[in-house]
C-alpha cells in the first residue's frame, strides 16, 4: 500500500503545471522514431512548501520519503487505474518510463516521463493522451493523504496541458494552441497560478527539439535555431504564456 500511494503521488504531480520547471524534449531519429521526455522539476516549490510546515507535520512519514528510482509507467499505476485504460492507452503507458527523484527534507522534487515513438502516428497519439493517461490515477485518494501539507489540493494543483493542436508528420511539427481549451485551463488552475506568485515561485518553461536533418522553416521568432539548424530552442514562462498563449505555437518543417 505504501509503495502504491507513491506512486500515485507522483503519477499527479508530474501534471503541475504551476510551482514547477518544465522541459519538453523531443530527439527526432532519421528513421522517424523519436524520443520525447517531460522533465518536472519541483524542488523550488518544495524548499518553500517545507518552511511553511510546522515542525510536527514535517516530521510526520510523508514527509521522509525519499527516492531515486525508474519504473515503467503502466506497471506503477494502481490495478483500478489500469483498467480504467483503453488497449491503446495501455500500451501508451506501458511504453513510457516513470523516474523520481525525490528526498523533500533536502527540498528535492525531480520526476520525469519518458517515451520512445515508432512514428510520427505514434508520436501524435501520444503527445493527444498522455495527459489523460496521467491524469486518470486516484487523486482524491491522493489529495487526502497530502492534506496535512497547508495549501496543497492535488485536485487542484493537477491538470493535463491538453490544451495543443498537434499535426504531425515524417517532416513537419505543427503544435498550436488552442485558446477555448487553454482557458478552461487556467480557469481550474487560476487560484494556483495566484498563490505561486505569492511565494515568488515562477513557472519557467523550455521546449527543446532536436532533428536528423536541418530545419527548413519555422514560424516562432522566439524559438532559437542552432547554427547547424538541427536544434531549435523555445524558452518562456507561464505568465507570459497566460498573457499570449501563441508564444507556445511551433510550425516546423524539416
Amino acid at each position: 500500500m505504501r509503495k502504491r500511494y507513491s506512486i500515485v503521488l507522483f503519477l499527479a504531480i508530474i501534471c503541475l503545471s504551476s510551482c514547477v520547471d518544465i522541459e519538453e524534449r523531443y530527439s527526432f531519429k532519421a528513421d522517424g522514431s523519436c524520443d520525447v521526455a517531460y522533465n518536472f522539476d519541483m524542488s523550488h516549490a518544495v524548499a518553500i512548501l517545507m518552511n511553511l510546515v510546522s515542525d510536527s507535520v514535517a516530521a510526520t512519514p510523508q514527509f521522509t520519503i525519499a527516492k531515486d528510482t525508474s519504473l515503467n509507467f503502466y506497471a506503477a499505476m494502481p490495478d483500478s487505474t489500469q483498467q480504467k485504460l483503453t488497449a491503446d492507452e495501455a500500451k501508451l503507458a506501458k511504453g513510457s518510463n516513470l523516474n523520481i527523484n525525490m528526498n523533500l527534507r533536502q527540498n528535492l522534487m525531480k520526476v520525469s516521463i519518458a517515451h520512445q515513438a515508432k512514428n510520427a502516428a505514434d508520436l501524435k497519439y501520444y503527445l493527444e493522451h498522455i495527459s489523460k493517461v496521467a491524469n486518470s490515477s486516484q487523486l482524491n485518494y491522493m489529495s487526502k493523504e497530502t492534506k496535512a501539507i497547508k495549501g496543497f489540493d492535488a485536485g487542484q494543483l493537477v491538470s493535463g496541458q491538453n490544451y495543443y493542436d498537434y499535426d504531425i508528420t515524417p517532416h513537419k511539427f505543427y503544435r498550436l494552441v488552442d485558446k477555448e481549451k487553454f482557458n478552461a485551463f487556467l480557469k481550474k488552475t487560476k487560484a494556483t497560478f495566484v498563490a505561486a506568485k505569492a511565494m515568488l515561485i515562477e513557472t519557467p518553461y523550455k521546449l527543446v527539439l532536436n532533428f536528423a536533418k536541418p530545419v527548413k522553416t519555422i514560424n516562432n521568432k522566439k524559438a532559437l535555431v542552432s547554427a547547424d539548424r538541427k536544434t531549435v530552442t523555445l524558452v518562456t514562462n507561464m505568465d507570459e504564456m497566460m498573457q499570449n498563449p501563441t508564444v507556445m505555437d511551433l510550425k516546423i518543417d524539416f
